[in-house]
């Protein structure tokens, strides 16, 4: 199955790889298009309209709080923040 990554962040593509989510070789971009997404296995966080178009979305859920919202992360916050990953399959009803 085709890998996207869809992140605007740095620190989660690094993170991705440390936790083999991913490797270096899996493409990423900070912005999707419905043919991007369609038929592939996404890492990132889609509006559901997308979600319903790709194969499967993994989340990697984190607990950030309040005084570190809307910073950039590094890859050391990453890991302190991050929850398991969750693989969710969307469909449209």
């Amino acid at each position: 199955m085709n890998t996207l990554i869809v992140t605007r962040h740095s620190a989660l593509i690094e993170y991705l790889i440390s936790e083999g989510l991913a490797t270096a070789d899996t493409p990423h971009v900070s912005h999707v298009t419905p043919d991007d997404v369609r038929g592939k296995h996404v890492i990132g966080v889609l509006p559901m309209h997308l979600a319903s178009l790709a194969e499967s979305i993994t989340e990697i859920p984190l607990d950030i709080p309040a005084d570190m919202r809307g910073k950039e992360l590094s890859l050391a916050d990453m890991r302190n923040y991050a929850r398991p990953a969750v693989t969710y399959v969307v469909t449209a009803a």
